[in-house]
């Protein structure tokens, strides 16, 4: 199976490189700090795309943002040699006329969203452990990018109807959820997520990375490895695994690989990525986490963050981001200064230009992970829902692999977040509280009635600015 072009799209793909046609990427949240330059790096060093008369146009409605990353990009094309016409707008129909793929990363006040996102349905009784992508927290994060995401899949059906939308925008599966269901836009979901769980598995069983020839799927931040093999020969690596998590001592990066560890003896299978995101799905995760109540940590004596607007530090877990903390340290007035270092100008791995390449330039790249509508390849998974697996990619288009059968224990699981995800779907296109009611009622974490109806109506209404209106 594949999600192909169709004939009229192949036709002027191919024409393309006979005639030396221009690509045109349009990158949508390009002021990220991230997202941005990470992106354009990934272009300007593709010698596939070298060859092409390369067309970068960079949207973002933060102006000064915006003109850094340009900055950046310029000179970032001056140091690597290469042709590209480069632009910049705060107008999304212009930035996407003629587009052949728009590749976005947005958020709306991340962090400081994101703080109520943790801590609301912690003060209403939910022991989620995250609330980035699973969870209360995920729900409502979900719902403050939908709208902004849909916005853009519409304009593409106005301006360049044909073009490819490549998101990197969490919460992932939901977003892609939303775009393929309302609008007729191709939608892929990218997510570096597997990556982290290879390189766990490389440590644990004392096997170099690139020797490991491993395939996952499920759904983003919850898939579970199918396969692990020795890429040079063909040795099954799952007895080993087994053999050698029983051997490790418990504590050792507790924080991203013990509920891992729990799982893999309890399902026979690993998953991907780690605690903190696999747990957002799971309602008894949070023995397994213990950064959790350090993430976003404020005192209320001093007033919620979403009163007072000071914004507590955000960390991913004990041994990232937390344990060489200052005690002291000094005032982040965080501007966006961005420059080009000759000797640091590296691929940031992530998967948009392999795409694009393949697509557009016919160059056949293994993927390790899309997000696309399930056709099949995830047996047990309703037919539609987006679903993540490994994938190759060339000129007729993307050919998702086949998987095999998850254990059942696994497919309830993840049955059960694919209803969540239909369901607020169906609530944001409605604005209906109830149908969101029922997506939160299905929440692991839910444990009382009225505190679910409790915290929607806080959720609504704190974030009523950005969230789209819900009635009941």
């Amino acid at each position: 199976m594949s999600l192909e072009l169709n004939e009229d799209r192949r036709e002027v793909i191919w024409n393309a490189q006979e005639s030396g046609m221009k690509l045109k990427i349009a990158l949508v949240g390009a002021g990220s700090r991230e997202f941005g330059p990470a992106t354009l790096r990934d272009i300007l060093l593709s010698d596939t795309l070298a060859v092409e008369d390369l067309e970068v146009t960079l949207m973002d409605l933060n102006e000064k943002s915006l003109h850094a990353v340009e900055t950046y990009a310029r000179e970032l094309a001056r140091v690597l040699g290469r042709r590209v016409t480069l632009s910049s707008t705060t107008d999304l129909d212009e930035a996407l006329g003629s587009a052949a793929f728009v590749v976005t990363a947005i958020e709306i006040r991340r962090y400081f969203y994101w703080a109520q996102d943790f801590h609301v349905p912690r003060l209403h009784g939910f022991r989620q452990i995250y609330g980035e992508n699973g969870g209360p927290g995920g729900l409502f994060h979900a719902l403050r990018n939908m709208g902004p995401t849909l916005d853009v899949a519409r304009a593409m059906q106005r301006r360049c109807p044909d073009a490819w939308l490549l998101n990197y925008t969490n919460p992932l599966t939901k977003l892609c959820e939303a775009a393929t269901r309302l609008s007729t836009i191709r939608t892929v979901g990218l997510c570096h997520g597997v990556f982290h769980a290879k390189k766990q598995l490389s440590e644990i069983l004392g096997v170099p990375l690139g020797d490991i020839e491993a395939y996952a799927s499920g759904l983003n931040h919850f898939t579970w490895f199918e396969s692990i093999r020795h890429r040079v020969t063909g040795e099954d690596l799952y007895p080993r695994l087994r053999e050698r998590e029983r051997e490790a001592q418990w504590l050792g990066q507790w924080d991203e690989i013990a509920l891992s560890r729990i799982l893999l003896r309890t399902f026979g299978l690993y998953p991907s990525p780690g605690a903190n995101h696999i747990g957002e799905y799971i309602r008894w995760a949070e023995e397994f986490l213990g950064s959790s109540v350090l993430q976003f940590f404020y005192d209320p004596v001093d007033g919620h963050p979403w009163d007072t607007g000071r914004v507590p530090t955000w960390i991913y877990n004990l041994h990232e981001g937390f344990v060489d903390r200052e005690l002291f340290p000094e005032p982040d007035a965080r501007p966006l200064v961005l420059r080009v270092d000759p000797d640091r100008i590296e691929p940031s791995g992530e998967l948009a230009i392999p795409i694009i390449e393949g697509i557009f330039c016919g160059k056949e790249t293994e993927l390790a992970a899309i997000n696309v509508p399930n056709e099949g390849q995830v047996p047990g998974v309703p037919l539609g829902s987006v679903v993540e697996t490994p994938a190759t990619v060339g000129l007729d288009g993307l050919r998702p692999r086949q998987m095999a059968a998850l254990p059942e224990g696994v497919l309830a699981l993840i049955r059960r977040q694919t209803s969540i995800n239909a369901l607020l779907v169906d609530a944001f296109e409605s604005g209906s509280r109830a149908k969101l009611l029922q997506a939160l009622l299905l929440e692991p974490t839910t444990q009382s009635y009225r505190s679910a109806v409790a915290l929607l109506n806080k959720m609504c209404d704190l974030q009523a600015d950005v969230l789209p209106p819900f009635a009941w």
